[in-house]
């Protein structure tokens, strides 16, 4: 309801008029005053029941505009991450207003309470979890709330409940200030399990969120010697984690029943600062059954090793990304057994739309038709699926960068828009079928040439003196040498490349 237009009721995709009368301020007053008490936030509720309203004021302090958003408490929202919570770990969960993060958060808090029989306390900030009034809802089970007097007093009270009521768990929802990652440390330190949510749309998201980027280990600028940086082939300078992340596991929500699992979040930040690109472990509820879709892709390096496999992104380069932890589920086992899909034989990729913001746009157009990558170069942020820039245009923060990072478009960054760097990003996208192809054409290659290798030795011990071989690579002419060693005949390589070939004759006597 808003001052001076007509009342209407928003869903998911439309909006309804309600009435054709216009709001007046009677009609404000009137709300108001049948709410409970609105607190700094300027949220109030209404008492055993889950619904949220805030108010819209003027610079006066008198309200000219209310939301009521309707709160329910739906039974099996947490089925999809209960095996990961049964486990004790900390969990975040992430996802853009209005996806349901406090929901499942309201039915993790119950599962823990009543099935699991931990104590549980939850720091019910605007009354959202537990309903407004002293008398929580029942959808909590037997969680015990703590409410908050104020918002800048969340970390006080996140501190005050580990240290006067000993839970086993704390459920926090919407973490969001400094404080309050620093408050989660703690608490995590002391070996309480913290299960809470942040504003954010993915892992990449927190990482480079100064403020809420303690959560997942934070950030530091490190300077390395030149041995070590020549060992990890990257510039001296680099980014690397602050300290063990608090949370173990992050639940990326992308809709009410698909999430996003990064496990080993600490592993996974280390990935994305070397410049990897990392995919989660996606998980849907099909048929009343939690399904994995997607198996979180492997990390291609460990937490102080240099990458091992896997093609090196240019330094700077992020992505959202998790892997799958190795460490074993708790003792208590997980009451949802999660089935896993068959792999489906790899079809035509997906083509990802590029906007290029600073980045020669010729060039990466080039770079893709030459390597027949599945990306498309699109005119406006709008059409894209990802926002390509440089690190110097990053940095400076312009308008088109801050509109893309609000509306949740992963941002990649480059160090520079050189032609190397830009070939090095669109080689990411090749499909792994085609990689797997030219696995099979090379060795094909090697076979041929090798058996065209022997045949050639049998016809010099026949009598022939000198057979000229096919031009081959480099590694393979050296197969062929040793074939020619095997048969005691000589060998030598002749021509330029890629012309270079090997030679083999009969030995002078």
């Amino acid at each position: 309801m808003d001052l001076g237009r007509t009342p209407e009721a928003r869903f998911p995709g439309e909006a309804l008029r309600l009435s054709d009368q216009e709001v007046t301020d009677a009609d404000l007053q009137w709300v108001v005053e049948r709410v409970g008490e609105f607190g700094d936030d300027n949220r109030a509720g209404i008492e055993r029941t889950l619904h949220r309203i805030s108010v819209i004021r003027n610079r006066g302090g008198r309200p000219v505009g209310v939301t009521c958003r309707v709160g329910r408490a739906v039974f099996g929202t947490g089925k999809i991450i209960d095996d990961l919570v049964r486990t004790g770990q900390s969990v975040l969960l992430l996802g853009r207003p209005g996806v349901g993060k406090t929901t499942m958060l309201r039915e993790v808090a119950r599962v823990l309470a009543d099935e699991v029989g931990k104590r549980v306390v939850i720091v019910d900030t605007s009354n959202e979890i537990a309903g407004d009034g002293d008398v929580p809802h029942p959808a909590i089970g037997r969680a015990r709330r703590m409410q908050v007097p104020s918002t800048p007093q969340q970390h006080q009270v996140m501190i005050e409940a580990v240290e006067n009521h000993m839970p086993e768990a704390v459920i926090i929802d919407e973490m969001s200030t400094e404080a309050e990652s620093m408050a989660a440390r703690t608490i995590a330190e002391r070996g309480v399990q913290l299960i809470a949510t942040a504003h954010g749309n993915t892992l990449s998201n927190l990482v480079s969120n100064p403020t809420l980027s303690d959560l997942v280990g934070g950030t530091q600028t490190v300077t390395l010697g030149d041995i070590e940086a020549r060992r990890r082939r990257t510039q001296k300078t680099v980014l690397e984690r602050k300290h063990k992340p608090t949370f173990e596991v992050v639940v990326e929500i992308q809709g009410f029943d698909r999430v996003g699992v990064h496990r080993d979040v600490g592993a996974v930040v280390d990935t994305m600062l070397r410049g990897y690109l990392v995919e989660p472990e996606v998980r849907a509820i099909e048929n009343d059954e939690v399904r994995v879709m997607q198996n979180a892709s492997r990390l291609g390096s460990s937490v102080s090793g240099v990458p091992q496999d896997g093609p090196k992104l240019p330094a700077g380069l992020l992505s959202l990304g998790s892997q799958r932890s190795q460490g074993s589920r708790g003792d208590e086992a997980a009451a949802v057994e999660v089935a896993r899909e068959p792999e489906p034989e790899p079809e035509s990729p997906r083509v990802t739309a590029v906007y290029a913001f600073g980045v020669p746009r010729t060039n990466l157009q080039e770079a893709v038709n030459r390597l027949s990558a599945p990306v498309d170069v699109v005119d406006t942020p709008e059409e894209a699926d990802m926002f390509l820039t440089t690190k110097s245009h990053y940095s400076r923060r312009p308008t088109a960068v801050r509109e893309a990072e609000a509306q949740g478009l992963p941002v990649y960054v480059l160090r520079k828009g050189s032609g190397e760097q830009i070939k090095q990003f669109v080689e990411r996208f090749e499909p792994k079928k085609r990689v797997e192809t030219q696995g099979r054409r090379t060795s094909n290659v090697v076979r041929s040439a090798l058996t065209e290798a022997e045949e050639a030795s049998q016809r010099v011990l026949a009598g022939e003196e000198r057979i000229d071989l096919n031009p081959q690579p480099s590694f393979i002419r050296r197969l062929q040498h040793g074939v020619g060693g095997r048969y005691n005949i000589g060998s030598s390589s002749t021509g330029q490349d890629p012309y270079r070939h090997v030679v083999l004759r009969r030995r002078r006597r």
